[in-house]
Order: structure tokens, then C-alpha cells, then sequence
């Protein structure tokens, strides 16, 4: 299929999107998860996620897949009971976190946050030091309703005025409180990063 020519940009086709498996998340969180994914599909961008029908991820699947979207999930075995597949869309069942997050990465274009707990920050600060290290130029934003993702960006701007990363750090995602903003701010990223010299994360780390 040919690659879209929406807001995000020709050179995006699928969007991987980060974000709580929990159901006690905050309503309007699981509302603009459904919201985003109704506007993947509209924009015939392809979410690439978790696999689980539960929290933001299954409210942002049941979303695309309701509108007509294309839609993969990844899920290991083990989490098979506890996010319980969303069956009507294409779920690929692999054996580790590790392979999840390497596939989920392999098969998307670019990445967006939403909110969510540990294993969403687990992801994100990967991603980041992926980006850190020259392995990927893909782009990454976050939806921070409420300021939600507030105290990681200070965290990662403190590592900046001391000096521990580098000033153009500060140039690797994109944030908006805005779900209709979100595909925008990734077709801009995207014609400001060029491939990376050496993509090849699987032989780095």
C-alpha cells in the first residue's frame, strides 16, 4: 500500500503509539486514546501497538479499528491473560518484551506517547537513547494533556543544563495537549530528520 499524503507527511505510513494497559486511568486519557485512533485511521496511517484490549492501547485499537483503519498488535505470550488481546484486528503473539519492542519499532515510521504508566516510560526512554546514540530519526511526540509527561521533560532538560547530554537533546520529540495536533507535529519531524547512518539497533544493544 502506498504511503500516505495526510499531515503526517508521504514519507509515514504507520504510528506507533506508546501508552497505560489500565482500565482505572483517568476517562478523558481513555477517550482521547479512542480519539487518536479514530484519526490514524481517517489519515490512513496504520497503528503499530501493544496488542492488549485493555486501558489507552485498547481504547486507541478499538478507535482505528471502528473507523476502517489498518491495525497491528504485538503482545507477548506472558501478557496474554492480563491485556487481553483485542481479536478483531491483526495481533502478533511473540515470545519476550524484547522482541515486542524490536518489532514495534521494525514495523513503525514514527512513535506517539500518550500517557501511561512504568512500561510506557520504560519505552519512551529507550526510544530517547536509541535517538541519543544516532540509531533512528524517527519522529516522536507526545500528547500531554493536563502537563502529564511534565516531570520527565524537566528530567531530561535537567540532564541538559548539566551538561550530560547535548543542547540539540532538547530537539528529539515534540509535545502537544492536542490529539488533532499530533499527526502534524510528526509530518514536521519528519521532514526535518533524515535516516539515520546506521539503524541497525539489534546489533547495538
Amino acid at each position: 500500500m502506498s504511503k500516505t499524503t495526510g499531515l503526517a507527511g508521504p514519507s509515514i505510513d504507520s504510528v506507533c503509539v506508546y501508552c497505560g494497559s489500565s482500565n482505572d486511568a483517568d476517562p478523558a486519557f481513555l477517550k482521547s486514546a479512542e480519539d487518536f485512533g479514530v484519526l490514524l485511521a481517517r489519515e490512513n496511517l496504520k497503528l503499530v501497538y501493544g496488542g492488549g484490549g485493555v486501558g489507552l492501547m485498547g481504547a486507541c485499537a478499538r478507535g482505528a479499528h471502528d473507523a476502517g483503519g489498518r491495525v497491528l498488535g504485538i503482545i507477548p505470550t506472558f501478557l496474554m491473560d492480563r491485556e487481553q488481546p483485542f481479536d478483531d484486528v491483526e495481533t502478533v503473539v511473540v515470545q519476550n518484551m524484547h522482541e515486542r519492542k524490536m518489532m514495534m519499532y521494525e514495523r513503525s515510521d514514527a512513535f506517539v506517547v500518550l500517557p501511561g504508566g512504568i512500561g510506557t516510560l520504560e519505552e519512551v526512554v529507550e526510544l530517547l537513547s536509541w535517538q541519543r546514540l544516532d540509531l533512528h530519526r524517527k519522529p516522536l511526540v507526545f500528547y500531554n494533556p493536563r502537563d502529564f509527561w511534565k516531570p520527565l521533560f524537566e528530567l531530561l532538560y535537567h540532564t541538559i543544563t548539566e551538561r550530560l547530554s547535548p543542547p540539540e537533546f532538547a530537539h528529539a520529540w515534540r509535545a502537544t495537549d492536542d490529539i488533532g495536533e499530533i499527526t502534524r507535529l510528526i509530518g514536521e519531524m519528519a521532514e526535518g530528520l533524515a535516516p539515520a547512518a546506521d539503524a541497525d539497533i539489534e546489533d547495538k544493544v
